[in-house]
């Protein structure tokens, strides 16, 4: 769950889910309910397995100096990093609950509450809640499963209104995990390289 720059995109030109509506294939679902997303893409595993090999590798090999500290430090953040977005794509889940919108990131698990959604949209294959001037974007549904998602999520905040609202801080996700194995790994291989540790 992104969120978008808001004021940016003509909001009159957005297709909204009140146009929209369900038919027998598409009914409400009972909550909660997982959003149907399409399948990571090889890459995004390869993206997120190769600096657990490469960065470890690299440090283990550097010769040992001032400048080799150095170099060590930026392999191990920009592996890192892209731990980080790469795990974002892989680790992915979207939960509709009758009380709130749970998306599930590598790193964190973020809740929305239906009170807190002033409107659903969906823009360019994507559904976008708005709420304040905030927009937050569900990207990576199942190309046929966007509508219908997006009525869902309607259904679901409609129904929410009679029931108090449940607000979360976000929360670490399984990715944090990853991300200090990666921290442990690409700095540990550089210090028994180098009997430091």
């Amino acid at each position: 769950m992104g969120n978008r720059s808001s004021g940016t995109d003509d909001a009159a030109a957005r297709p909204s889910t009140d146009s929209a509506s369900l038919d027998d294939d598409h009914s409400i679902p009972a909550l909660p309910w997982q959003v149907p997303l399409d399948p990571a893409p090889w890459w995004a595993w390869a993206l997120f397995v190769v600096p657990f090999i490469a960065v470890p590798a690299l440090n283990s090999w550097l010769w040992m100096g001032a400048r080799d500290f150095l170099a060590v430090g930026l392999f191990t953040v920009i592996g890192a990093s892209v731990v980080r977005v790469a795990g974002g794509v892989v680790l992915y889940r979207v939960e509709i609950t009758p009380t709130v919108l749970k998306a599930r990131t590598s790193l964190l698990v973020r809740s929305l509450a239906w009170q807190d959604v002033d409107d659903i949209e969906i823009v360019d294959g994507s559904v976008v809640l708005t709420s304040g001037k905030d927009e937050n974007e569900i990207n990576g549904i199942a190309k046929d499963q966007t509508a219908h998602a997006a009525l869902v999520m309607q259904a679901a905040r409609d129904a929410a209104d009679d029931r108090p609202v449940r607000r979360s801080r976000p929360r670490p996700g399984i990715g944090v995990a990853f991300v200090l194995a990666y921290l442990v790994l690409a700095v540990g291989a550089f210090l028994l390289r180098w009997h430091l540790l």
